[in-house]
């Protein structure tokens, strides 16, 4: 494969999950993604755990509004750099996942750590196929941690298509185009994790 790189597997997530069993208020602590206009993500839910500071332009006017996105997108909006991510209250409330995210982050020799989500996609749900920015993808590694899966669940980035056993941790190409299926009797819940590594 091309598209994808198998970095371990094994990975004990049994602590997380069972945090996020017990905290199944953070799934609706943040919908940015889901509500985000003409995103991929309308059938995802997702668990903040960093993030850049949103940018809502709600006083702009459609052409100034798609201006602003642009420039935000190529990284060149003043004032803000997306790639800058801050922790969210639910990585504190889930000190399960930081240790994860350490752990991971010393594997794959981090040396700035940007987004981490939880994403949650419910049987017969998709996250519908797109690229990531070039800005983004340019700047950092996109890594996911399999918490939950089972078989029917479909990944695809390029013309590639592969699936992940729970505790596997897997480098894909995301500025690809790419898509999850869901065809499993089982939420597919996978952490996400963006890394800038140097090698």
């Amino acid at each position: 494969m091309r598209n994808f790189q198998r970095i371990a597997a094994g990975v004990n997530v049994t602590p997380l999950m069972l945090a996020i069993n017990r905290r199944p208020d953070l799934w609706t602590e943040d919908t940015f993604l889901r509500h985000y206009p003409q995103g991929p993500f309308g059938m995802v839910d997702s668990i903040m755990l960093r993030f850049p500071e949103k940018v809502v332009f709600d006083d702009d006017d459609q052409a100034e509004q798609e201006r602003k996105v642009a420039l935000y997108k190529a990284n060149q909006l003043p004032g803000y750099d997306q790639h800058e991510s801050r922790d969210y209250p639910a990585y504190t409330k889930l000190p399960e996942a930081r240790d994860l995210v350490m752990t991971m982050f010393a594997a794959v020799r981090g040396e700035r750590l940007g987004r981490v989500m939880i994403n949650r996609i419910a049987p017969g749900g998709v996250i519908y196929p797109h690229p990531d920015t070039p800005e983004h993808c340019a700047y950092y590694s996109r890594f996911h941690l399999v918490l939950q899966s089972a078989e029917g669940v479909k990944f695809r980035a390029g013309d590639e298509w592969a699936s992940w056993e729970t505790g596997a941790v897997f480098w894909f190409n995301n500025a690809l185009e790419h898509e999850v299926i869901n065809d499993s009797a089982i939420d597919r819940i996978h952490l996400v994790m963006d890394a800038r590594c140097s090698a």
